[in-house]
């Protein structure tokens, strides 16, 4: 039976150093070698899982195919390894603790004494072999939250610990992020906080085998590299430098010219083809090489954290590079739009977008952006409240209903457009409570949608509690409104547009994250090439 390999990144001397992208990069490069890969976020809050959490706190909530809510973390490692990953690629505290003191309550343990080890641990572990069994993966890279040291971390630096005397230590590999600051003022970079993180690492027993330096300011010096790998203890060439780039996309091109995949099969023992990465290096030089620009309004509510948007802003771009085309984002706070105001924030933009977001706070400046975007036929693209603020906005001012709005921002609105999914209300848990994951989408014939998928059935990731009100169908299709998406049933509404626009779409699903940086989806494909055209 053929033994799955399994890497563990993990990170040291201050949080927030791209182990994500290292993790994907790594991903990348190993599938271009012909390898199945899979990859996994360890996460050390005690959240069940981010659903719940505030945007600001945390970025977007990335979703998968089987409804998992996720870290944001995972959006990166599907768009660079091109895998559908599952509910058994994040794992928290809180989900961990859960699911312990669940079989405890049950009798599963059979009266033991519940402990941090070997329980909890096993759990971890559960969870890390689990994700490798579910997709038949060559490799599992596991990327381990927070920073060595903290306290939070250390239950799962244990079982990344116990798994590598599990499976044998040749079938384990630790990768260990750290930063390698730079100081003006005498000129050098300093490794010294490097050599302080791997040994607090080795003294939670595991000794990292490859070092990934985070800089950015380019070392020039060799001696770093050198001093690293003798106080760390590892090989020469294993000590590899991971320098922020402009192009996010550049940096699996970045770490294989370091020979970093090669270096992980080396050490694990692995056989495989050298990797091909021509599509990709095609890919970076159109980005690089760009003809066009056009700038895309992006109207929300929680636009202070860029993060809150990761998914959307990157699906943006990816049509940008399959057009030649930079997308410039222009970032507007709904919560600062009103109708008077409005003409002079959006003039200048090609198109305006309008993601998903929860809660009353800043929709009505939504609807104003809209109203603005439908008035002077600039593209509009909606995404889950952005699909429900484009219903709102055409019922009050295409279909007089006055007062019309969503029963979740005025619970005692005279035109509820947006509604309840069916046998839910208000009293119900928030956390995991929603439509989630993927679901099938029958697309109307004639419409711009159809014409753009160029297929009749779809399916698409979904997160929303609310849903189009069926009441209102007739008064809003014989008003322009075409309901251009059905569920198989017919029962829900899933996309929607208006007659003889270049491009006035909405969706109830999340199409960004499907978007691929070398396969764009195609939503985002003509939202961009109408905005173009404009």
């Amino acid at each position: 039976m053929r033994q799955c390999k399994y890497i563990f990144v993990t990170g040291g001397v201050v949080s927030g150093l791209g182990k994500g992208i290292t993790a994907a990069s790594l991903g990348r490069l190993l599938k271009a070698r012909g390898l199945k890969v899979a990859a996994q976020k360890l996460d050390p809050y005690i959240n069940v899982d981010p659903g719940t959490m505030s945007p600001y706190q945390h970025g977007e909530v990335y979703v998968t195919e089987d409804g998992a809510e996720t870290d944001l973390d995972l959006g990166h490692y599907e768009r660079f390894i091109d895998e559908d990953l599952n509910r058994f690629s994040n794992l928290t505290t809180g989900k961990v603790y859960n699911n312990v003191i669940e079989r405890e309550r049950k009798g599963g343990y059979l009266g033991s004494t519940v402990q941090t080890i070997p329980h909890i641990t096993d759990e971890i572990k559960h969870f890390i072999y689990r994700v490798g069994a579910e997709t038949d993966a060559d490799v599992v890279i596991t990327e381990t939250g927070g920073t060595i040291g903290d306290i939070e971390s250390q239950p799962f630096i244990e079982a990344i610990r116990q798994v590598g005397l599990e499976v044998g230590r040749e079938n384990v590999l630790y990768i260990h992020v750290t930063l390698v600051p730079y100081l003006k003022a005498s000129g050098e970079h300093k490794s010294k906080p490097t050599q302080h993180s791997v040994k607090e690492l080795q003294g939670m027993g595991i000794s990292p085998d490859i070092i990934i330096l985070r800089t950015d300011e380019k070392i020039t010096d060799p001696s770093v590299f050198r001093k690293i790998a003798n106080f760390c203890n590892v090989k020469n060439d294993c000590v590899i430098e991971n320098l922020t780039l402009p192009i996010l996309y550049e940096a699996p091109l970045m770490l294989e010219k370091a020979g970093l995949s090669e270096i992980v099969c080396r050490e694990l023992g692995i056989k495989c083809r050298e990797p091909d990465l021509n599509d990709w290096e095609k890919m970076v030089d159109r980005i690089k090489h760009a003809e066009r620009s056009v700038r895309i309004a992006l109207v929300g509510k929680y636009v202070q954290l860029h993060d809150a948007y990761l998914s959307v802003t990157e699906a943006l771009r990816h049509a940008g590079f399959a057009l030649d085309t930079r997308v410039e984002i222009k970032w507007v706070d709904s919560e600062d739009l009103n109708d008077e105001n409005v003409g002079s924030v959006l003039e200048e933009a090609h198109g305006i977008i309008i993601p998903g977001g929860f809660g009353t706070r800043g929709t009505e400046g939504m609807i104003s952006a809209c109203r603005y975007a439908r008035e002077n036929n600039k593209p509009y693209f909606g995404i889950c409240l952005g699909m429900q603020i484009a219903v709102i906005e055409a019922a009050r001012n295409l279909c007089g209903l006055k007062g019309a709005n969503s029963r979740e921002f005025d619970s005692k609105t005279p035109y509820p457009v947006i509604d309840f999914m069916p046998g839910q209300n208000d009293e119900i848990n928030k956390g995991g409570t929603l439509r989630l994951g993927k679901y099938p989408c029958v697309l109307m014939d004639n419409t711009g949608i159809r014409k753009l998928y160029g297929t009749k059935e779809i399916s698409e990731r979904h997160r929303h509690r609310y849903e189009f009100n069926n009441s209102y169908r007739e008064v809003l299709t014989q008003n322009g409104v075409v309901l251009s998406g059905l569920s198989p049933d017919s029962n829900l509404v899933e996309t929607i547009e208006l007659e003889n626009r270049p491009f006035f779409t909405g969706v109830q699903f999340h199409p960004e994250f499907k978007s691929r940086p070398n396969r764009p989806h195609p939503l985002f494909l003509g939202f961009i090439s109408a905005s173009l055209l404009l």
